[in-house]
């Protein structure tokens, strides 16, 4: 018994940085447990970019990053809203919105996010197309305790899960920088060419702690 329980312990929580090139995490069943935690030490940022790929066919909201502080729960968050048909960047609990993106079921999309806390701009690249840059929070940094998690949203830090607003499908290639990625950079990432990897999160050294069932497979590719 002793023996099985250190093994269940062994595969939910990765204790030193896992390389993940050619993996993605499979969520795949709605529920408002299944989750990975990404594990950072920065607890302060001035500036951000997120870049991510996934693959689902949920037709409802869903998270795609969520990001929170003990003051923020949406620190940094990213959402897909159903009813709107748009991908919502949250900083510091103040939202932009996103519309128009061909944001279709059942395929891979490449997915950059940045913000900048002394312009308080934000923008969005979608498969390689950038969208204009919209204001969203200025003045002040991210600041507190961190938690990152992939596949269900924070409304508190670390909880308030929400089932109905819980990923199903595939995530891959996450990235976190402490800084605006430039658009030649963020053109590498999105045709997964040789690019500068996060030095906040890093896919090829992954820290993380799964809870329920998320899987960690090879990733599936197009085959001709």
């Amino acid at each position: 018994m002793k023996f099985l329980l250190l093994l269940v312990i062994l595969t939910v929580c990765d204790a030193s940085p896992q390389d993940l090139s050619g993996k993605m995490f499979t969520f795949p069943q709605q529920t408002n447990t299944a989750r990975v935690q990404i594990t950072t030490p920065t607890n302060e940022f001035n500036a951000v970019t997120v870049c991510h790929r996934s693959f689902t066919d949920l037709k409802r909201d869903h998270i795609l990053f969520s990001l929170a502080t003990p003051t923020n729960s949406n620190a940094f968050l990213i959402f897909w809203d159903e009813t709107n048909k748009e991908i919502e960047p949250h900083i510091k609990d103040k939202k932009s919105e996103y519309g128009g993106q061909d944001y279709k079921p059942n395929m891979w999309h490449s997915v950059c996010t940045t913000w900048d806390s002394t312009s308080g701009l934000t923008q969005m690249w979608f498969d390689g197309q950038p969208t204009i840059r919209k204001f969203v929070s200025s003045g002040t940094s991210i600041r507190g305790s961190t938690i990152i998690i992939l596949g269900q949203e924070q409304d508190s830090h670390g909880g308030g899960f929400d089932l109905k607003q819980s990923f199903v499908g595939m995530m891959s290639d996450v990235h976190m920088w402490d800084y605006v990625l430039s658009s030649c950079e963020i053109r590498k990432y999105m045709d997964e060419l040789n690019f500068t990897p996060g030095n906040v999160v890093n896919w090829s050294a992954l820290e993380y702690q799964i809870t329920d069932r998320v899987l960690v497979e090879n990733k599936q590719t197009t085959c001709y």
